[in-house]
């Protein structure tokens, strides 16, 4: 007999996590309500300013209008009120510092000054996406308000600024979302961002019931997680009543509430590692459509009965029939931080190594511009603010690993101005350019999927700008700047640092561990109390998809850094097998009032091993009784 000999495949290389993560794209389909408003922002705001003849005023706005494009992601019309609204308040405070500081102070007083402002902004970014947010264009504008020449009082650059970001808001607020006005009463459309995030819930629920027993209910249960995270998000914005204000949105709120017991269920289900029937997934499936289409939920399979997680699936999906119908849940689970705790956030080593990098690289680009500003070797530069402006989107953490972000950077602001510059040799001015930055405008939400495809369009309209405002052709200067933005970057990033670094991830990892204990010792204490159960779980699942981020971009930062954070991942990786045993629990209690062997060894082996874990990333130590 003869063996067929096959040639190997070749082994494709590996790249650097650092460098994958740069070459990595978001995928989706195109957002066309922000392209829309995108369009609608920033280049009719700056053609109204030129025909009343305040061409410096109406480039302030376009950049305000810019800013807020790029904090105007997917979500409910409530959440993007604090998205784009708190930023922008944010950046025109640092305009009015800037300005003031720029025209009072000399290089090295201003210098100082940027640079206890990036501490302090770093250290606030540590809170999360919205004060990320804020710090960046508290100093992104103070740069800009310090350097760009701004012709008039230094106190009408602030409202020129809220009035472009408010433009834009105003759109997010008022425009419907295309498709979402068919079948809907009058102004419903206003809660279609909160209609899709609850139905979403409902789908993620249906994928994790189809997933269990397979390899893929892991990542299915993240997914549902995220979902929950999204849709409380999206419910949770700010109101000015206290309570939802409508029928419709009392009814959505009861909706996501009836989605909680369902996804105890679900996870419960897949803990068990068992394939279940197809039409497990049909009753979820029909509640996502019935969201969607704001109608009565309509009838349901058929109940499955034989064990206790199937029963609590089928009680729950009795449960949000009814509420679809009755439509009056108020409680959306969540906790409010407290002040405390937001201080000790930022004064925390997460924000203060935060608060740390991106002072010292927000000061640094600052001392070489204005070093670079004033020697007698580079003249009378009037573009000294690129360099710290660029930086603080280089360093800031939560944004993406460093190196990828500096790549990318360099990359795409390389291919801006040199597209820029083949354009503007032929647009007619000032009419060609105001075209390019309304199409800019609308580009940058598609161009959001990657850093260097956004920082391309953005490259465009900003030098797009500073040629209304009547300066020269800046093609040339702008890629000479930003490549020694990153420079700076990179060297300062990986410089030692005080105190142990990785602090981010470890404030995470923490905060993940306690809300996981939290809420096993609630579930162990056999209390009725559901409404904190569910909300100790949404809390425990919250956190530990926040670790899990904070450790996937740390893990993708060059070696020097991502050292720091080794073995975080196998901790959150225990700590989520924990929490979903725990939520197993909880509905084996409610069905049979006591756990089974396999429940109590699972746990047992589960908190050994996050003990003999925890010291390898340095975490604190829980509960002494639950911490063996």
């Amino acid at each position: 007999m003869f063996r067929t000999l096959r040639r190997a495949r070749p082994v494709a290389p590996t790249l650097p996590p650092w460098l994958a993560h740069a070459l990595s794209a978001q995928r989706g389909p195109v957002p066309w309500s922000a392209v829309i408003r995108g369009a609608l922002a920033g280049g009719p705001l700056l053609l109204a300013a030129m025909l009343a003849g305040r061409a410096p005023l109406g480039v302030v706005a376009a950049i305000a209008a810019m800013l807020a494009g790029i904090n105007d992601r997917p979500g409910s019309r409530r959440t993007s009120v604090r998205r784009i609204g708190v930023p922008a308040l944010a950046g025109a405070v640092g305009l009015l510092v800037g300005t003031y500081s720029g025209e009072r102070l000399d290089g090295v007083p201003l210098t100082l000054v940027l640079t206890g402002l990036g501490l302090v902004a770093g250290g606030f970014s540590a809170l999360g996406t919205v004060a990320s947010g804020a710090g960046t264009q508290l100093l992104v504008t103070t740069a800009v308000g310090a350097g760009m020449p701004l012709p008039g009082p230094a106190w009408q650059s602030a409202p020129a600024f809220l009035a472009g970001a408010g433009w834009l808001l105003v759109l997010r607020l008022v425009l419907p979302t295309p498709g979402s006005l068919a079948g809907d009463s009058r102004l419903a459309f206003r809660f279609d961002g909160e209609r899709a995030a609850v139905a979403a819930i409902y789908d993620a629920v249906a994928a994790l019931l189809d997933a269990a027993g397979t390899e893929h209910a892991v990542a299915r249960r993240a997914a549902l997680t995220a979902a929950l995270d999204q849709a409380q998000d999206a419910l949770t914005g700010p109101r000015l009543r206290r309570q939802a204000s409508s029928a419709a949105e009392r009814r959505l709120h009861a909706q996501y509430a009836a989605a909680l017991p369902l996804g105890e269920a679900a996870t419960a289900l897949a803990w068990a590692e068992r394939p279940l029937p197809a039409r497990a997934g049909e009753g979820p499936r029909r509640l996502a459509a019935a969201v969607r289409g704001n109608t009565p939920a309509g009838p349901l399979p058929a109940p499955s009965r034989t064990e206790p997680a199937l029963r609590a699936l089928d009680d729950a999906l009795l449960h949000a029939a009814e509420a679809f119908d009755r439509g009056g849940g108020r409680d959306l689970h969540t906790r409010r931080r407290s002040f405390v705790s937001l201080v000790r956030t930022v004064l925390g080593a997460g924000g203060r190594e935060y608060g740390l990098r991106a002072g010292l690289c927000f000061g640094a680009s600052a001392a070489v511009a204005q070093a670079l500003h004033h020697g007698p070797w580079h003249g009378a530069h009037q573009h000294w603010y690129w360099l710290p402006a660029t930086a603080v989107f280089l360093v800031k953490p939560d944004l993406g690993p460093l190196a990828s972000r500096v790549l990318c950077r360099a990359a795409g602001t390389v291919l801006g101005a040199l597209l820029f510059a083949g354009v503007a040799a032929v647009l007619p001015r000032p009419e060609g350019l105001v075209v390019l930055v309304a199409v800019c405008g609308a580009l940058v939400p598609v161009a959001a999927r990657h850093f260097a495809a956004q920082t391309a369009v953005v490259t465009v309209l900003v030098l797009a700008l500073i040629m209304v405002a009547g300066e020269p052709q800046a093609s040339v200067s702008r890629i000479g700047e930003t490549l020694l933005a990153c420079a700076i970057v990179l060297v300062v990033g990986h410089l030692p640092m005080p105190g142990q670094r990785g602090g981010r991830v470890r404030t995470r990892t923490e905060a993940a561990d306690a809300a996981a204990h939290a809420y096993l010792a609630h579930v162990l204490s056999e209390s009725d109390d559901r409404a904190t159960r569910w909300t100790l779980r949404r809390e425990a699942y919250r956190t530990l998809a926040e670790a899990r981020a904070a450790i996937a971009l740390a893990a993708a930062e060059l070696p020097a850094l991502a050292r720091h954070s080794e073995g975080a991942d196998e901790v959150a990786a225990v700590l989520e097998r924990l929490v979903d045993t725990t939520t197993a629990c909880a509905v084996h209690l409610d069905d049979t009032g006591r756990l089974t062997p396999r429940h109590t060894e699972r746990l047992a082996g589960l908190r050994s091993e996050l003990a003999a874990r925890r010291g390898h990333v340095a975490l604190r130590d829980p509960a002494p009784s639950l911490a063996g």
